[in-house]
Formats: C-alpha cells, structure tokens, sequence
C-alpha cells in the first residue's frame, strides 16, 4: 500500500462574509435578487453553484410570470425524480414575497407512482396533458415525462407557458439529444418563456449545451462559486484533493476514510478498473474499516456501527439493491423533518445515487474512489460538500486514483483516470477563483468604477490589478491583449471563460504534453492547441474575436494557476493561515504577480505552461520511478500537426519574422521557435502536394 499523503490539489479559504444567507425586503438571497432583476427575459439562463437557492430563484421568476406578465403555466422539469423535492410548495408570503409558491400533490408528478420511461410513462404524458387544461398553475416532472409529453402533445401545447429546465447540462445540441431538440423547438417557435438553471454547466462529451444562435437569445445571470462561498457564514477552507493507491483500494481507503467527519462515500463503478466487482463485499468491507456492526435501525434502515471510541455511526446504504430496503433508506434521507438534524446520519455509501440535487448540508468529506466519466460528475459530486451549516469550517473532496502499474502497458490505459483527475482540480481552481475582467494596457487607459487597486491606487504608467468587493471581480490590464470586438465574442469573454478552460483541460494531448513532456513549448499548448479548440468551438467568430477569446481564455487559467501560487506565499509570510483571510491573500497573490513584472503582456501569460503547477502537486503525489514512466510514455506520443495548426504557426512565425527580421529555425534551441519552423515546413510540404496532385 502507498503511504503518500492526500495531496490539495485546490485549496480555497473563504472569506465568511455572511453576505450569501442574508436576504432583502422580499426574502431573497443576493444571487436570487440577481435574477429576479432579469425576469422579464424571455429566455433566461441561471449559472450558479449548489445550495445558492436556483430553486427559489425560479419560484420568484416564476411567480411574477404567472401573475404579471400573462404566462399561463409554469412546468418545473428536473433529471430525475428525487431532486422534484426542491420545488414543493413554499410560504414565500412568510419571509417577504408578495404571494407563495403552491404545486398541487397530484402535479408533482416527480411523487407519482409508476417509472418515467417507456410505456409505464404513458400515464403521466396524460397528466401533463390534463394538467395544461386544468385551472392550476404549477406542474413539477422530470426530463423523460416532459420529452414524451412534447412527443406526444405537439410543441404547440406549451404555448404561453413557461418550461425551467433543471440541472441543464443535461441537455445537448446534438440531434440525438430528445430533450435538446425539443427545446430547440421550443425556442424557434418562439412562444414559450424558457428558464434553464445549472450548477455546473460543463459536459463531459464536450458537446454544446446549445447552438451560439439559440444561446445567444438567453440572457445569462452567473453567480461564482467565489462569490457563494466567500460570502458563507461557517464553512471557512475549501480542499480538493487526489490520492494515488496501489494494489485494492479497500487497502487504502483506510487511510483517507475519516469516521468522525460527515462523509458521502461513492464507490466504483462496477465495469471500471477500481471495482472488485462485488459491490456489496465492497460495502461491508468498508463498514468493517469504521468499526463492528450492530443491526440495522428499525425505522431508517441506517446501519449501525460501533467505531472503536465507543461511538455508534448511522451509514446510509444506497449500494443497497432490495427495493424495500433501499426505498426505505431513500425515504429516511429525504425526510424533511431531519433535513437540520446533524446527528441523523453520519456516513452515506453510494455508487450512481447521492450526486446532482443531492441535500445534505453537513457533508463535510466526498471520498470518490476512481475517475469519474464527465467533468460535470465530478462537479456535482463536489458540490454535495459545499453547502454551509452551523460548526462545519472545513469540507474536502477526496479522488482515489489507482497508481499506475509499474509495466508500460499499464501506466498507458492509467492515464486517463490520472487526467481525468488532474483536469478536474485545474477546473475547479478556475471555478472558485473570482472573475476576470481583462483590459489592454494602453495610454488611455483608466481604473474601472468600485475597484480598489491598493494602498498606492491607480497608476497610469504602471501595472494595475484591481479588485470588486461588491462584484468579487478582477481588473487587470494586459499590454497587447486583442479586445473582442462582436457582442457574442464580448459574451464570451464575460460569462463562457470557464467554458472555454474546460474544453481545454479535456484536450487530452494537451493535458498529456504540457504535463509530461519537457519538450513541449508553452506555446504550442496556449497559442496551437487552445486556438483550435476555440476555432472548433466558436467558427462563427472572426479570426480577430477568435485570439481575443483564446488571449482571455489563457489569462484567466494561467493567472489562476499563478495566482492561487502566489497566494500561498503572501498566506506563509503573514505568519500562518490565521493571519490572513483567503479574499485578502488571492487580491494581494494577483498583485503580486503583476509586480513582479515590468510590464504584464500577453506574450509572457503564452509563455506560461498552464500545467506546470498541476505536475508540481502531482510530483508530490506520485513516487518518482511511476512518474518518470508516465512520463516516458507520453513524450514518445508526438502531436500530428493539422493542416490548420500548421497554418497557425506559420501565421505566427510571420510575427515571428516581422520582430526579429528572420523566419524560425528548426535547429533552434528555444522549444517555441522549433514549433513554428515546423509548422512552416509542414505547410511548405502540404502545399506542395496538393500542388503536385492537382
């Protein structure tokens, strides 16, 4: 068994503000004040973590449709039955709103018998349609009981109406999606209000949730993860981590597995590698690590076990696969009257279930065993340890990762579960960092309104980094940063960065070369390689708005890296984590980047691998030999440049020429100039044989 540490990949201390509890005249919550400024929209896009309030959110939104502004009907679609919970009745009346939010039992369709797929869904399809001639005003379903009430009821049915669509990310603009084409329906009808809400709006097959033109139409309101949990009461440090294992992970779990602290434990997936493929084994296995087993209590159906202190743990199994019992457990769950009661479970096991809409506000530890198969899982798993409660200050997500084999074979087919990992703390750091707001440097240039620049404040012919308390944004200039010029590239470079990081951290040569092969210049990954993920992901873009999205892209991931590095430092020379706060270390980090150079330019944020922090953290995570084999193994997998590749890097060796009066050379020592002499040559090579071929 490994005796490495659990690593933080991504550490986050808050600034316990308070400010996300704390609620207006009409009982909303700062993000839900946001969007109920926006509801006039009539299509509306709602970007915010778990436990900000989306649901709430849309029952105010909702509300002022109903009431004021002529839509007939409102349909809550949510993925799967358990999270239509989330949007029973509430008495807004009571904390300040002007009227309350009533779902009748019988249109929540979510508590109705009987499954929602197949033919066994017929029955709901009817209650939708009854419900949409009925005099009430609410219905709650899930995803499948609404694509085949569209299927069957014609797109026309939902006239007038207003669809929120729950956990959105679930959609997709690939034809195949059921739920996606219907929505796309929807929108080129043009008569129905659409309300999408997510808290983690990535897809692991890094297909579009939209197409531009119909996102285009959503007006997007984005409360940050920083901002939700900067402005908590309790939870005060935030750590995100990944632990390599060799041999069962049911050695090694033991060593990460804490049973005094609140914890989802989500076993493997029965067909991955992690698995011994007896899950229930697997189960018991981990209730003996805890302590001896006493029975099962009578009421719940929680295990009981006996930790070694004397102490008895209640474990919920959701391994479980005997109808009765499980239900029994899910039921004990979700019971409401011990939604705020610390002491009703201690640790929960799970495989498919305890993910996305999953409320448990005293989870402090998710201890995930293997890599997950989308970046969003992993999201939302993390998600179910970020909720603030009474005397929680600290919650981590914890990755198991198998070490790779010691053969090359093995280290090969372990890749993938490594960067999977790895891609998804890169991702995380970014979502927690506060936004960006990027600015070229020039001689007109002036500090923004509400940003505080330092105790020296702005300097026109300095380095600048300002920061928005109110906003939770930086400002900082970039000496010959492009500016997007189109109101979509504009768009993009506000709300979609994260987006953007996302689709770049999934880019697997990318991940495999900037982390592993020292011959890789920074360049080829964020100018050749974050190019064409852009280039593929926005074509509509012009040439000049596709580099002002790659430019801003690459500076909020390579400034996060460095900035949350930086960070650490000014935290270790107050004197320790107690001396200074997280909101005030991260602004001081950012400035200190800035000042640590000249002048702060596009060039020198290319010249930075994005990477390169990652494999420090993984440096010391991993024994050397199995690293320098991974590493081995992926310096031999050479990136076959693309045709447009090769035009990129001969577009750019001709800067190249413009600013030092010679074209690049491939016996050039610097790792850069070699890459674009090669693009040169490959171009050279393809034109001329498709010269040669006519």
């Amino acid at each position: 068994m490994t005796t490495n540490p659990v690593i933080p990949a991504v550490s986050l201390r808050t600034g316990q503000t308070g400010q996300s509890a704390r609620t207006n005249e009409l009982g909303m919550r700062p993000m839900q004040e946001a969007v109920y400024e926006k509801r006039g929209e009539q299509y509306l896009l709602i970007k915010s973590p778990p436990a900000s309030g989306k649901s709430r959110a849309l029952m105010f939104v909702a509300l002022d449709k109903l009431v004021h502004q002529g839509v007939k009907k409102a349909l809550i679609v949510v993925p799967e039955r358990s999270i239509g919970g989330s949007f029973m009745s509430e008495p807004l009346s009571k904390f300040g709103f002007w009227a309350d939010w009533v779902v009748k039992p019988k249109w929540n369709l979510c508590n109705a018998p009987g499954s929602d797929e197949g033919q066994v869904a017929r029955s709901k399809v009817k209650a939708v349609g009854e419900f949409l001639n009925s005099e009430d005003q609410t219905l709650v379903c899930t995803h499948a009981t609404f694509r085949f009430a569209a299927e069957e009821l014609g797109i026309a049915a939902f006239d007038g109406c207003l669809v929120a669509v729950d956990e959105f990310h679930h959609v997709s603009a690939d034809p195949k999606n059921r739920l996606g084409y219907y929505l796309n329906q929807l929108i080129s009808r043009g008569e129905t209000h659409i309300i999408a809400m997510t808290g983690s709006y990535f897809r692991g097959d890094a297909v579009a949730v939209l197409s531009p033109e119909d996102e285009g139409k959503f007006e997007t309101v984005t409360y940050t993860y920083y901002q939700q949990l900067n402005g908590y009461q309790y939870l005060k440090e935030l750590d995100l981590g990944y632990y390599f294992y060799t041999g069962s992970y049911l050695d090694a779990i033991d060593r990460v597995l804490d049973g005094t602290r609140k914890t989802i434990v989500h076993i493997p997936n029965v067909n991955s590698r992690e698995s011994t493929t007896q899950k229930h084994k697997e189960v018991e296995h981990i209730l003996s690590v805890l302590g001896d087993w006493e029975g099962e209590d009578i009421e719940t159906g929680f295990h009981l076990v006996r930790r070694a202190d004397g102490r008895v743990l209640r474990i919920a199994d959701l391994v479980e696969d005997e109808p009765v019992r499980r239900n029994k457990v899910v039921a004990a769950l979700k019971d409401p009257a011990q939604k705020n009661n610390r002491d009703h479970v201690d640790i929960i096991i799970a495989l498919g279930m305890a993910k996305e809409g999953f409320d448990w506000i005293w989870c402090e530890q998710a201890l995930t065993v293997g890599y997950r198969s989308s970046l969003t899982e992993i999201i939302q798993i993390i998600g179910r340890a970020t909720r603030d409660a009474p005397g929680k200050t600290r919650a981590e997500f914890i990755n198991l990762i198998a070490e790779p084999d010691a053969s090359q074979e093995k280290v090969t087919d372990a890749v993938n579960d490594m960067l999977k990992a790895i891609a998804a703390s890169l991702l995380m750091e970014q979502v927690l960092t506060p936004r960006f707001e990027f600015t070229p440097k020039t001689a007109e240039s002036a500090p923004l309104d509400g940003y505080d620049y330092g105790e020296e404040g702005y300097k026109p012919n300095g380095t600048n980094v300002g920061f928005n308390e109110q906003t939770g944004q930086f400002h900082m200039e970039i000496k010959g940063l492009v500016a997007p010029k189109s109101p979509e590239a504009q768009r993009i470079c506000r709300e979609d960065l994260n987006e953007v990081v996302a689709s770049f951290v999934q880019d697997k040569p990318s991940l495999e070369h900037g982390l592993f092969d020292e011959e890789t210049a920074p360049q080829e990954l964020t100018q050749v390689r974050l190019g064409k993920i852009i280039r593929d992901r926005y074509p509509e873009l012009s040439d000049e708005d596709q580099e002002a999205v790659r430019q801003h892209a690459v500076a909020a991931f390579n400034l996060t890296q460095k900035g949350q590095k930086a960070a650490e430092e000014v935290t270790q020379a107050a004197g320790g984590e107690e001396k200074i706060g997280g909101n005030t270390a991260l602004i001081e980090g950012m400035r200190k980047i800035a000042m640590n150079v000249r002048d702060l330019d596009i060039d020198l944020i290319d010249a930075i691998n994005p990477f390169e922090e990652a494999y420090k953290i993984l440096a010391r995570s991993m024994n050397a030999e199995t690293l320098k084999q991974v590493q081995e193994v992926i310096a031999g997998r050479h990136i076959a440049l693309t045709i447009e590749e090769a035009r990129d890097l001969a577009k750019r060796a001709l800067l190249f020429k413009k600013e030092r009066g010679r074209l690049p050379e491939l016996t050039s020592p610097d790792a850069w100039e070699r890459k674009m002499a090669e693009g040169v040559a490959v171009l050279a090579r393809k034109t001329a044989e498709e010269r040669a071929n006519g």
